[in-house]
């Protein structure tokens, strides 16, 4: 299945098969090509697994600076830095995965959960929505756009 394919699958009204193809895109958005960054991925989320976070930001980093087209070392900089609460650095990465991957729905919503973290609701609500454009069936993206819809009712 190609990346076209999954993400047609995904738009798809069968949740059994797009929780498949949800599952195909992480897989081959985290496959770099090179069996050396894919082993420095897999060392930055077992740090982050381990509760290590600077460790893990540290090879983050260095993935980044190696390949700076590989989306996936952005995204998951941005998820340790969100970890970390450093939302806007998180932010900042999150921007960068989506410039290297528009349709990247966890970039999306992660970057959406950084803004609500900031109170930035308006911004979170757009971004979750456009997650859900890409994922109509993640469930956490719907969760958290009700949030920030009611965040929003609350303060305006």
């Amino acid at each position: 299945m190609t990346q076209e394919e999954a993400l047609a699958v995904l738009r798809g009204d069968d949740p059994v098969g797009a929780a498949r193809a949800a599952t195909a895109l992480w897989q081959m958005w985290h496959q770099s090509g090179q069996p050396r960054l894919d082993a420095l991925l897999l060392q930055g989320v077992e740090a982050m697994q381990r509760q290590q976070l600077e460790e893990a930001d540290g090879l983050f980093t260095r993935l980044i600076e190696t390949a700076p087209q590989f989306a996936e070392g952005w995204n998951k900089r941005a998820t340790v830095r969100y970890l970390a609460k450093n939302y806007v650095a998180s932010i900042a990465d999150c921007r960068e995965t989506l410039a290297r991957n528009p349709n990247h729905f966890g970039a999306l919503s992660g970057q959406g959960l950084c803004h609500l973290m900031l109170s930035e609701f308006r911004e979170a609500a757009d971004l979750f929505r456009r997650a859900l454009a890409v994922h109509p069936h993640l469930e956490s993206g719907r969760a958290n756009l009700r949030t920030a819809l009611n965040e929003l009712v609350k303060w305006n």
